[in-house]
């Protein structure tokens, strides 16, 4: 990713296949590049067939570069909740196993606080029919995906997957 303006920011979703994932937020304004990948477990430079059997312990999730001063991170926040069933344990849709988890990597203190907050006040709103399971997390090494992967819907002429 480009983060050669010191005043982009990273954000990083998990929520579900990474495909439709990264297509919701590359179409926002002041998203300045999206790129899929891996996060969350314990093997180094995970591959694609890696994560799917399971035993990487890493979330399908999109790393989003974006200006602050155009799309906060809470307007981040409000399109991850959006855009996915936060109340889904290690599923989206069709898609089954802990790799399609729901989780926010944050990249500071102030990320996990605003997380933290959201989260909290979706789960108070009365607006869903479960409790919010997404995972909040430390962001740790991003393991950008294959090439294939990268902006794949987009690449396709694509706005969402298909379910």
């Amino acid at each position: 990713m480009s983060t050669s303006d010191s005043n982009t920011q990273l954000a990083t979703f998990a929520a579900g296949c990474f495909w439709g994932v990264e297509e919701t937020f590359r179409q926002l304004d002041g998203v300045l590049d999206t790129q899929v990948g891996y996060i969350g477990g314990h093997k180094d430079d995970p591959t694609y067939q890696e994560v799917c059997s399971k035993g990487t312990g890493h979330a399908e999730a999109v790393e989003v570069e974006y200006d602050p001063e155009t799309i906060s991170y809470e307007a981040l926040l409000e399109v991850f909740w959006n855009a996915h069933d936060p109340t889904q344990v290690n599923r989206q849709g069709p898609d089954v196993g802990s790799q399609y988890r729901t989780a926010i990597f944050v990249h500071s203190p102030e990320q996990e606080k605003a997380a933290q907050a959201s989260k909290e006040a979706l789960d108070a709103s009365g607006k869903l029919n479960a409790p919010v399971a997404t995972e909040i997390a430390e962001a740790e090494t991003f393991w950008r995906a294959e090439d294939y992967h990268q902006k794949y819907l987009a690449k396709r002429g694509m706005s969402s997957c298909a379910i």
